[in-house]
């Protein structure tokens, strides 16, 4: 058993966990760079917490710009073992309205201007991401999210765009009619792939704001209307995760899915042949498996 500790990446309208105990700004550095703001630290419930805002306080980074690996190594680096993602997003169905909260299980990932992985050219890895987040953790966020009174869907494919502008009319329907997707966000990628090679668990909770620019009575993203339904879907937003605690616990057995464990065989350059350099950036994401060869 280890002990659980959460680790909330805010989206946009999100950016501090209220009635935190002890609670902290902290900074954590690492050698993928600064992370996109300080960490707030504390316990809720009698488990320990970690927030990041994922665009910093004030809203500084754009989905291109932030900084995925250097957040997810801060948080890997302070204990976290659960990653709950929560982010805005448009949505491709019409029974999926804004208001309402995506469980997200599966992602297109069309970014294009982002490093996507701790791994390369001296410590090469590949990983699984068929099943991208972690059941347990998303069946967590939609019983809190119930409990809360949010209207929750349980599964759904995010297509995950570079931005930062919306999608054009063709874009949204191809996305839609064509490829299958529920929801369109711009930041949950490179972030769960970068969780999973770090071992986490992670779940993404996606925030519907708009419809993206397919709906024929609403036509294209109405940014005034986003706002106001980001603030409501932000307090939605804490709710849920003041309830995680409780459905989490304190203490925290192996992973069922085995993301704790996602680098068991993933990791093919032969202990001689790695660059010690990238060795030692890894120390906190990989180390479990390279601490022997650090």
């Amino acid at each position: 058993m280890t002990d659980t500790m959460i680790g909330v990446i805010g989206g946009s309208g999100i950016y501090d966990i209220e009635g935190l105990d002890g609670p902290e700004w902290i900074t954590v550095t690492g050698p993928w760079g600064a992370p996109s703001d300080q960490i707030l630290t504390g316990s809720l419930g009698g488990v320990r917490m970690a927030f990041l805002p994922r665009h910093g306080r004030g809203h500084v980074h754009s989905p291109t710009t932030v900084p995925y690996r250097a957040n997810i190594d801060a948080l890997k680096r302070l204990g976290v073992t659960d990653v709950i993602s929560v982010s805005a997003c448009g949505s491709f169905r019409e029974e999926m309205a804004p208001g309402d909260f995506v469980v997200v299980d599966q992602f297109i990932d069309r970014t294009f201007a982002r490093e996507k992985s701790f791994f390369g050219t001296g410590c090469v890895a590949h990983v699984s991401v068929a099943h991208p987040t972690c059941p347990r953790l998303g069946t967590a966020c939609a019983t809190a999210a119930r409990d809360a009174g949010i209207t929750v869907h349980e599964g759904g494919t995010y297509l995950a765009m570079e931005g930062p502008q919306f999608s054009t009319l063709a874009e949204s329907k191809m996305y839609r009619e064509s490829w299958g997707a529920d929801v369109i966000g711009m930041t949950n990628m490179p972030e769960a792939k970068l969780a999973r090679e770090a071992e986490l668990c992670y779940a993404s909770v996606a925030m519907i704001t708009d419809f993206d620019s397919w709906h024929p009575d609403h036509g294209e993203v109405d940014v005034t209307q986003i706002i106001a339904t980001l603030m409501g879907n932000a307090d939605k937003g804490r709710d849920l995760v003041a309830r995680l605690p409780a459905l989490l616990g304190p203490d925290r057995g192996p992973c069922p899915h085995g993301c704790d464990r996602a680098l068991e065989f993933a990791i093919l350059t032969q202990p001689p042949h790695r660059d010690p350099e990238l060795v030692a950036k890894l120390d906190a994401v990989a180390g479990r498996m390279l601490g022997a060869s650090a």
